[in-house]
């Protein structure tokens, strides 16, 4: 798999990425391919959050847990979908508490390329998964790499919203919490899943909360509308 980042992410990152659990990760990947496991996303689209969204663009970040586990799901931002697959579930519910924010009426389209442009890193906590199998990916290294993600976010003195749904979301948080010199915001809910929607995800308003917060910083506010391209 090879680890294409946009420069300015591989300049946050270099050190990083010269680490040996690196390596690790590389070789437990490399054995999943030589033992014909399908993992999701394509290895070309693992990095597609880093690639639409430069570090120097970020203004939102959501945090998800891991790709969807489904055919054809997957591209490497997280909660998104291809441009022409069904959305799943917890994008449905995303969708319904969008409208319910903003007003905006749920896409018929799942593909959150829009957002990506506009400044929001679409960040699964793991980056890969195997088909059918939900966060069998955890534990191999993908969690020590989003955690250098979030704390170069952290270092920026430029505020930035963090959105973290799901509990593998909210174990980001406590990296946020230690390094309090810039004004970033953070926004808590339970993860979007039919599981637990209704536990406290309904009703987080965290669009409209993101979009104020931006305004309060004299950014421009993400239109959460989602327009499907063809350019993800």
């Amino acid at each position: 798999m090879g680890m294409k980042l946009e420069v300015g992410w591989h300049q946050e990152l270099k050190e990083e990425m010269g680490k040996d659990y690196i390596q690790a990760l590389k070789e437990f990947l490399a054995t999943e391919n030589a033992q014909q496991k399908i993992v999701y996303p394509p290895a070309e689209q693992v990095f597609n959050a880093f690639l639409h969204t430069p570090f120097s663009k970020v203004k939102a970040v959501i945090i998800g847990q891991d790709p969807y586990h489904g055919p054809g799901q997957a591209h490497g931002l997280s909660f998104s979908v291809p441009v022409g697959i069904p959305s799943p579930p917890s994008l449905k519910n995303i969708f319904n508490e969008l409208k319910q924010d903003l007003g905006i009426a749920p896409s018929k389209g799942g593909c959150l390329y829009s957002w990506a442009q506009q400044g929001v890193l679409l960040l699964n906590a793991t980056l890969t998964v195997r088909k059918g199998e939900p966060k069998s990916h955890y534990g191999k290294g993908w969690e020590q790499f989003t955690d250098a993600v979030v704390a170069s976010l952290i270092e920026r003195e430029d505020p930035i919203v963090f959105i973290l749904w799901g509990k593998s979301a909210h174990e980001k948080l406590q990296h946020i919490l230690q390094n309090r010199k810039t004004p970033h915001e953070v926004l808590i809910a339970a993860h979007p899943s039919p599981y637990s929607a209704y536990s406290g995800f309904f009703g987080c308003r965290h669009f409209s909360k993101t979009n104020a917060f931006l305004e309060k910083w004299g950014k421009a506010p993400i239109e959460w509308t989602v327009t499907e391209t063809r350019g993800s």
